[in-house]
This record gives C-alpha cells, sequence and structure tokens, in this order.
C-alpha cells in the first residue's frame, strides 16, 4: 500500500480519481478546522514563550527533524535556553514525558530521542502540544521549537517554517488520499519561510515560482560515519567509496538516503523498511558480512543490539551564508528579538 501510495503521489500511478470522493472530504474536513480557527471558534492556547513550528504540507519525510537540531543549536548560540515539544510519533507515553539521552525511545519514539542526544536541549513528547509546551516552559526554556506540527492549530505560534523536499515537491497537487498534501498549498502564506531541501525540482520550482514567502535552500550533507555500538572511531562516508553495503532506512523517504549513499560512490543494496519502524536484530541480518549503513533516527533503536557491522550515517543542515543569515533573522523578528541578540 505504502509503495502504491508514493508511486500515485510522486510517481505516474494511477488512481487518483478512484480517491477523489474522499479527498473532497478531507479538504472539506480541512477548510472546515481552519475556518474554525481562523473565525476564534476553536480556542488557540498561548503559552508565555514564543513558540517555533517547523512542519511540513505533505505525507512523507522532508528533512524537519535536522532542520530542528540545526536552528535549536543556532539559537542556543544566542544565548537562549530552547526547548523542543514533539508528539513522540511511535512512543507509548501520552502524558507529556521529558526525554532524556538514555530514555528508551519505545517510550517516547526515534525522533525525538534523537533531538535529545544530537542538541542537549531539553525535549518533552506528548500527544498534546500545549501540554508539551507548558511543561517546557515550566522547565524555563526561552523558547520553544514544535517539531512537526504545523496543522496542530490548538498551540498558538509565532514563527512557522515549512520544509519542502526539493525532488518531490508537492507532488501530484492533490490533498490526502489522492494525493500526499495535508492541506492546500495556498497553507504557505501563513509561514515566515519556506525552506527547499535539495534543488528544486521542475514541480517544486513550478509552485513556489510566485511565493511571496522567502524561499531557502537548505542541504543536508553527511558527517563522519559512526559505529552504532561505539568502539570503532568514526570515519568519513568516502572511506566506504567503492564497497559494498547493506543501506538501511526506515524514514519518510528512504530513496534521498540511497541516493546519497550513492553519490559517496558506494554500492548499495537498499532495504527500505516503513516510517518509524521498530527495528529487530533478525531486520538486520542479510546472510552475509556486509557493512550495513543507516540513518541516525534508524540507529537509535538498533543500539541495544548492535554488532561491528552497523554504522550510522548522521546528517547536519547546511544553507548559504547569506541565507542562514536571513531564515535566522526572520526566526528572531517573528519571535520579537532583534537579530544579531545574544540574550
Amino acid at each position: 500500500m505504502e509503495r502504491w501510495l508514493n508511486e500515485l503521489w510522486y510517481g505516474s500511478g494511477t488512481g487518483a480519481a478512484l480517491l477523489a470522493p474522499f479527498e473532497l472530504l478531507f479538504r472539506a474536513a480541512v477548510t472546515v478546522r481552519n475556518h474554525a480557527y481562523d473565525a476564534g471558534w476553536a480556542r488557540v492556547i498561548r503559552v508565555p514563550r514564543p513558540v517555533i513550528v517547523v512542519g511540513n504540507l505533505t505525507v512523507g519525510g522532508t528533512g524537519k527533524t535536522p532542520l530542528v537540531a540545526w536552528l535549536a543549536q543556532r539559537l542556543s548560540e544566542r544565548g537562549l535556553r530552547v526547548g523542543i515539544a514533539s508528539r513522540g510519533h511511535g512512543g507509548e507515553a501520552r502524558a507529556p514525558r521529558i526525554v532524556g539521552r538514555d530514555t528508551d525511545w519505545r517510550e517516547v519514539g526515534d525522533e525525538p530521542l534523537l533531538l535529545a542526544r544530537r542538541t542537549g536541549c531539553p525535549v518533552v513528547v506528548s500527544r498534546d502540544r500545549v501540554a508539551a509546551a507548558r511543561a517546557l516552559v515550566e522547565q524555563g526554556v526561552d523558547v520553544i521549537v514544535c517539531d512537526d506540527g504545523l496543522q496542530h492549530r490548538r498551540l498558538a505560534r509565532d514563527c512557522e517554517i515549512v520544509v519542502l523536499d526539493g525532488t518531490r515537491g508537492f507532488g501530484n497537487g492533490r490533498l490526502l488520499p489522492a494525493g500526499p498534501l495535508r492541506e492546500p498549498a495556498t497553507r504557505l502564506a501563513r509561514a515566515a519561510a519556506i525552506v527547499v531541501n535539495g534543488e528544486p525540482g521542475p514541480r517544486a520550482a513550478a509552485a513556489l515560482e510566485s511565493s511571496r514567502v522567502p524561499v531557502l535552500r537548505m542541504e543536508l550533507v553527511p558527517d563522519a560515519v559512526r559505529q552504532v555500538a561505539g568502539g570503532e572511531a568514526p570515519r568519513p562516508l568516502e572511506s566506504f567509496r567503492g564497497a559494498q553495503v547493506h543501506a538501511v532506512a526506515g524514514i519518510g523517504n528512504p530513496a534521498r538516503f540511497f541516493a546519497q549513499l550513492r553519490t559517496y560512490g558506494l554500492d548499495v543494496i537498499e532495504h527500505a523498511f516503513p516510517d518509524h519502524h521498530p527495528f529487530a536484530a533478525s531486520d538486520l541480518v542479510f546472510g552475509d558480512t556486509l557493512p550495513v549503513l543507516m540513518t541516525e533516527k534508524d540507529a537509535v533503536k538498533c543500539r541495544a543490539f548492535a554488532d561491528p557491522r552497523l554504522w550510522y550515517v548522521p546528517v547536519s543542515v547546511r544553507f548559504g551564508d547569506a541565507q542562514e543569515r536571513e531564515l535566522l533573522d526572520h526566526v528572531l523578528c517573528r519571535i520579537n528579538l532583534s537579530p544579531g541578540t545574544k540574550d
């Protein structure tokens, strides 16, 4: 089903017309819900700290979580105590839960654990993002960054950043389930900035050509490859050049990870899993001793049974200098801090 939908949404798959009645129902529900918030019929709750939402309009991976980590680190460098709120997809916790470096991913989800380890910032997961934000206020944070939650309008926000995959764009431009959109593309008008991950393809470029919202471009750049179990020193991804490897990805867009490995000259054997897949040791047995490379998000779920074959590839966000300053200026102005502030 997942493969069929991806082909339908982003490829040349047919069948969208069959799903059109369900798309109309979904569009009607989205329209009524947004109108309820716009008209003040549905309650919007503001917490006593600025809130920044990093989200997307489409289903699937866009590079949103690495951008959350980047933004949290940049704001921390300016002397702000940053808290991160997440729904904790795939986790079992229902009440607000503080995520520590050693928290079990089964309780809080894979992305929040990755963010806690990568940033060192307070991270709280809750299905109720207002509750998560309030818990972060109690932790003494100065600003809250929400990983996802663009459609969770009950929590008032001061700044929205929409992340778009450059290759996939908005797919066929239709709403769920006939297309990948959670909301119409006109929703972009509310954002402070649109960040495109990678080189915009024809579809994305055409959709953004008339945008009045600043459009910036980022890249996800691999860092040194690390052994999941530890032990060996980190090594450059280039050191695997020419080697045959198993590539494992349980993320929203596995093809992007596989393509990135191939650009570094690796001979990749692909193993795509559903997003947030709960890995077990048996998933990573392939009948040989070849290295197994995975994403950092997947690695947090494999540490308990890791063996020397398993490596993960962390990625960092990279902007051009001018675009990095522009994005930070937009964010700081929206949360009522002067660009360049240190306190």
